[in-house]
């Protein structure tokens, strides 16, 4: 490195990757990806975690891929896909040949699940949701077993495969995972792997009426592209116990390691992305990027540069813990930046 040139980032991810890269884990792979939900366009907080992936894998000579995690077909779009896409071209990153999506392994996700039902790991339970959330327990209270758990392997295998086929009206059954309703960690009690739901698909259109939870398929998908880093922000520390059940039941060889950090939160900003869609359903404003949304288009039309905003993710850095941004950082990056190369006239107007 050229003397007075920037030194590389350095933060308690990339530390431990360099203590895995130093034992040789992985074999020395680093391979990480964005995996947006296409149902909504990405905003300033998901552009933290875009820049924070590329630049690990541009940092340490490895991949990241995209990947839509589109496993909910309401209100997922092609015109997300299309937005996340272009987005993040304009931020400056690539991912070449490396566009995948969660669709793309429905067929592999459904025999993953086959194989935890022959293994006596899942089983299908007709109670309906809200027999499921009494029998869930509490944080105080175990859960209670559904008088569905100990059907045969036979009987599981019979209804999942019906279930596939249409046969059932929407909630009439669900594929649960067996593992513990005792289990201190709620996410752990018998969390629900597939359920029946009558929605096209924007890509597979009405080929599925069965649909991978997101716990499933998120972390099976990592697997199957040999992610080795799955970066993700604190709300999904509780159910990394889960990830890593499946993916140990699942899973031989080389596993995804999951590790998260601290989702940005900015002064003054709305960063829920359900808050953000219902300021667009309900028309307060012009569109996704309205120059007032905090999303990547909005920033782009209000004249922000993709320059300022990779400055401003690495002006905050990753953290561990949860804290709150001032947006004055934010626009002290765009300033900084627009001054470089912003033309300036003086002008008597009247």
């Amino acid at each position: 490195m050229s003397q007075g040139a920037n030194p590389p980032p350095s933060d308690f991810i990339r530390e431990i990757i360099e203590e895995d890269l130093k034992t040789g884990k992985n074999d020395g792979v680093v391979a990480v990806r964005f995996p947006p939900e296409p149902n909504g366009y990405i905003h300033i907080g998901h552009a933290k975690s875009v820049c924070l992936n590329f630049g690990i894998a541009a940092q340490y000579g490895g991949t990241c891929n995209l990947r839509m995690d589109d496993t909910d077909p309401a209100g997922e779009s092609l015109e997300f896909v299309q937005s996340i896409i272009d987005d993040i071209h304009w931020l400056g990153f690539d991912w070449q040949d490396r566009l995948y999506y969660a669709s793309d392994y429905f067929e592999r996700l459904y025999q993953f699940a086959v194989e935890l039902i022959k293994a006596g790991k899942a089983y299908v339970d007709s109670m309906s949701a809200d027999e499921i959330r009494e029998h869930r327990g509490s944080f105080t209270e175990p859960g209670r077993e559904s008088p569905c758990r100990n059907r045969t392997i036979a009987e599981n295998l019979d209804i999942f495969t019906r279930m596939r086929a249409g046969e059932f009206a929407d909630g009439e059954h669900v594929l649960r995972a067996k593992i513990d309703m005792a289990a201190a960690n709620i996410v752990l009690r018998d969390p629900i792997m597939y359920r029946i739901k009558r929605e096209p698909h924007y890509r597979t259109g009405t080929d599925w009426v069965i649909y991978p939870m997101y716990d499933f398929a998120h972390c099976l998908s990592d697997a199957l592209e040999g992610i080795t880093y799955s970066i993700c922000t604190l709300e999904f520390e509780n159910n990394r116990p889960l990830y890593d059940w499946f993916v140990e039941q699942l899973i031989t060889g080389r596993r995804p390691r999951q590790i998260e950090f601290a989702r940005l939160n900015v002064s003054y900003t709305v960063l829920s992305k359900r808050r953000l869609i219902e300021l667009v359903e309900k028309k307060y404003v012009s569109g996704w990027d309205d120059p007032r949304m905090p999303t990547v288009a909005g920033m782009r039309r209000r004249g922000y540069t993709p320059e300022a905003i990779r400055n401003f993710a690495a002006a905050i850095g990753v953290a561990k813990n949860d804290n709150l941004v001032d947006m004055d950082l934010l626009e002290h990056c765009v300033r900084e930046d627009l001054n470089e190369r912003t033309p300036r006239a003086m002008a008597i107007l009247r």
